[in-house]
């Protein structure tokens, strides 16, 4: 039976940085059988669940859901002494990384540990540093010997740890961003179970985000949607960082360039109809999620976004609210059972022949 806190559990626990996201792929076909009628996917690896319209046509039109499977995480750059020196794997963040608990890919899984040097051992100033990556070292607590034998250069290494649940609906966990969002597709996926829609939907979770909104682009050529709402995570406010979105007040909606303003116009209106709590995203230019790579895919694809407020991002304890998921996807299935061909000419930005 789907348990929403559980499914995003399983996302968040499993292992799968940028470039290397089969794992999470695998899972969504076991949690999405049944909830979608097919599958495909792309030549990178993006993970694409069809869902069919429920209006008997031959020509439906298409709206792609994009939310990136992606971690991310380190690689095994050398080797010395049976100790293990990385590299960066997309946006790790070196000062969380001390004395953290970690998962070495190689011959069969490693756990580690990231090792830090005792404060009695630094001078004043090396204690008011924290170290770049290219210091990070990792202990598995091997034999030097047995250590060249597991682990080869160019394996993997990801943070290791549950979810931790906080007071409230609140969790805590690594790769929330964006696996979250993946939660919210399936959500949404189960809401479209009992209510009718027209147009085929496209739940894509794209690949190889972290480095580029590189799944994204390829996906959105492959599929070719009339429109598309891409599910990233945004900042919350925390402390010595003062934004205008809260964790539990809604999902967060992009306004900018980066998205069609009827787009954005139209799921105002449906949410303001289902008393559905959103907060606005305010990115005046080029947005780094991967709305921009669909938008500006084929001739351009009209694109929204929406998303899930994330404290902590890019660390091992990215904390969220369980309650923004569910009306984000709420938000979501409504959105789609309200559209119908008349939706196509309504997103014209180009006015019409007699005005």
């Amino acid at each position: 039976m789907y348990d929403p806190k559980d499914h995003l559990k399983r996302l968040v626990e499993t292992h799968a940085p940028s470039g290397y996201e089969a794992p999470v792929a695998a899972l969504l076909r076991e949690e999405w059988a049944g909830l979608v009628d097919e599958f495909d996917s792309d030549g990178l690896g993006s993970l694409i669940g069809i869902k069919r319209g429920t209006r008997a046509s031959e020509n439906r039109r298409k709206i792609m859901l994009a939310a990136h499977m992606d971690e991310i995480g380190l690689m095994v750059r050398q080797i010395e002494d049976g100790f293990i020196y990385v590299h960066r794997v997309s946006g790790i963040d070196p000062r969380v990384m001390l004395a953290q608990p970690v998962l070495v890919h190689g011959e069969r899984a490693l756990p580690g540990v990231v090792a830090t040097m005792p404060p009695h051992m630094l001078t004043a100033a090396e204690r008011q540093q924290f170290k770049p990556i290219d210091e990070l070292v990792v202990d598995v607590g091997l034999p030097a010997e047995e250590v060249e034998r597991l682990v080869r250069i160019g394996d993997l290494v990801t943070v290791e740890g549950p979810m931790i649940d906080l007071k409230g609906r609140q969790v805590a966990s690594k790769a929330m961003d964006d696996r979250c969002c993946v939660a919210v597709m399936t959500a949404c996926l189960e809401l479209l179970r009992k209510m009718n829609h027209s147009w085929d939907v496209m739940a894509v979770a794209t690949v190889q985000e972290e480095v580029g909104l590189r799944g994204a682009a390829t996906a959105a050529n492959h599929i070719e949607p009339d429109c598309a709402i891409a599910l990233d995570v945004g900042f919350a406010e925390q402390p010595g960082l003062s934004t205008a979105m809260k964790l539990g007040g809604g999902p967060l909606m992009g306004i900018g360039a980066n998205f069609h303003p009827k787009m954005v116009k139209r799921l105002g209106e449906i949410a303001a109809y289902y008393d559905i709590k959103w907060q606005a995203d305010i990115i005046p230019a080029r947005a780094g999620y991967d709305s921009w790579a669909i938008q500006v895919s084929r001739g351009g694809v009209p694109t929204a976004l929406l998303g899930i407020p994330l404290r902590n991002m890019h660390s091992p304890v990215e904390t969220l609210d369980l309650k923004d998921i569910e009306r984000c996807a709420r938000l979501l299935a409504h959105f789609i059972s309200d559209l119908d061909e008349s939706f196509v000419e309504y997103l014209s930005l180009m006015p019409a022949e007699s005005e």
